[in-house]
């Protein structure tokens, strides 16, 4: 598996889509990650991190001005302390669960050196606008052509990134939403595969169970819909990350 981010040049500054697991995690990878994290046994490589292959493109970290959070888990926003200059966006709710931290799985997904860490918030709530046949968006202060979009379930915030480009359609960065590309086949996977087996791990870590479902049945049809062009892809699938690398195409929004 992966933790999928996803960099776009705009003309507001660079955007970051997650910013992925950071250097400080990986330099005290005990108490920022926690045990449990460190129980699934990631590889913690400096070189893979969102800042390190920032600065071998020859940008500086301070080019990155903002990161659109599909929601606050340690492996989705621990690398945003490497970017002191950039506001997160996220939603309210998943500020405010992320910030509380009543219950166990709370504590064990939202570290607090990570959210503490982090300075300048913008959230979003209420009824946004419709986009891409979704009922709710809402469009990123400070950047155009990028919204956060909704989807409760497998945090209580959690939230997919729309991206619209001027050379290769959209970008829909789902977040986890869901874990394997299976999940927008239109046929049913066979019972015992990795699909099923993601999907079951995806639905006991969901905050919001009854919502996973309903999620991937809005994602497979933005996938398919042939009225639109759209990318969808996820935080996790290593394959639906090294399609979008092969196309070796810059993001311009």
């Amino acid at each position: 598996m992966v933790s999928h981010v996803l960099l776009c040049e705009t003309n507001d500054g660079l955007v970051l889509v997650d910013s992925g697991i950071g250097r400080s995690d990986i330099a005290a990878p005990k108490s920022r990650l926690g045990r449990v994290a460190l129980a699934l046994g990631p590889a913690l490589r400096v070189e893979e991190t969102a800042a390190h292959q920032i600065e071998a493109l020859g940008y500086q970290l301070s080019d990155v001005r903002h990161i659109v959070a599909t929601h606050l888990d340690y492996d989705h926003i621990g690398g945003a302390l490497d970017f002191p200059h950039a506001t997160v966006h996220t939603t309210a709710a998943e500020l405010r669960t992320a910030q509380a931290r009543r219950r166990l799985p709370e504590r064990l997904r939202y570290r607090r050196p990570h959210v503490e860490a982090i300075t300048s918030f913008q959230t979003y709530d209420g009824t946004g606008e419709e986009l891409l046949g979704l009922p709710t968006a809402h469009p990123i202060l400070g950047v155009e052509d990028v919204w956060l979009v909704p989807m409760p379930g497998h945090s209580i915030g959690h939230a997919g990134v729309a991206v619209r480009t001027s050379n290769r359609g959209w970008l829909f960065h789902a977040g986890d939403s869901f874990y394997h590309r299976g999940a927008l086949s239109p046929s049913r996977s066979a019972p015992i595969s990795r699909a099923a087996i993601l999907g079951a791990i995806e639905l006991t870590m969901a905050s919001i169970p009854a919502k996973v479902r309903a999620n991937h049945q809005q994602l497979r049809k933005l996938a398919h819909d042939p009225s639109q062009r759209v990318s969808v892809f996820c935080a996790h699938d290593a394959v639906l990350f090294d399609r979008l690398r092969a196309e070796q195409s810059p993001i311009f929004p």
